[in-house]
């Protein structure tokens, strides 16, 4: 009997190839890859943005007062004072850092109230990037000494002229002024605060 030469209809023609995916399922791939990169930047953006919320807000929960005009949009007035040991400290040579400038004397009793309370603020910054210059108006070291028997981790300056605190318009004590890596002023306290809280920590950190 003679062969048919016809191919079978079920079988495939010689030499065809498997398709690969289609078109759709490509396209549902590539939707979800932008998708899941879309959700991903909103999500370290909102992140991003939270915690910007919560280091402001830290800021606040300390009540800032408006900060003097002459200090808005420039950076803050320079000084050198010395340190215990004698050593100068400029606040210029801290540019790059978030550094708190705290003006006080031992003769203040709202600045002895609030002593403590900036001793455990040093304490949580000591070996950050974190800086606090604590500048008393005494008249002497002696007055100092004998104030923080001892010792302290406060970074205390002497201003024995009286002069630095005027640079900034602060004539009363205790007033804190709080600088960004600039060097600009960018929260001022008048008064004594609770700077233990660690609200304190994260409002410096905020102005990174």
């Amino acid at each position: 009997m003679a062969r048919s030469n016809k191919a079978s209809k079920d079988a495939p023609a010689a030499g065809a190839r498997s398709r690969g995916p289609g078109r759709g399922f490509l396209l549902t791939a590539v939707v979800t890859v932008l998708a899941v990169g879309f959700v991903t930047v909103r999500f370290f953006a909102a992140a991003s943005s939270t915690l910007s919320q919560a280091r402001e807000n830290a800021c606040r929960a300390f009540a800032p007062d408006p900060i003097p005009a002459a200090l808005q949009g420039v950076e803050a007035p320079n000084f050198e004072l010395p340190d215990a040991n004698g050593h100068m400290v400029s606040l210029r040579a801290q540019k790059g850092h978030p550094v708190a400038v705290n003006f006080w004397a031992t003769w203040c009793p709202p600045c002895v109230e609030e002593v403590p309370k900036f001793e455990s603020f040093a304490a949580s910054i000591e070996g950050t990037d974190l800086r606090l210059l604590a500048v008393s108006v005494d008249d002497d070291w002696d007055a100092i000494r004998r104030f923080f028997v001892k010792g302290t981790k406060i970074g205390v300056l002497l201003d024995k002229s009286h002069g630095v605190p005027k640079t900034f318009g602060t004539t009363q004590y205790p007033e804190t002024y709080f600088l960004d890596g600039e060097g600009h002023v960018r929260y001022y306290f008048a008064n004594a605060r609770d700077w233990s809280k660690p609200e304190a920590v994260a409002c410096l950190e905020s102005l990174r």
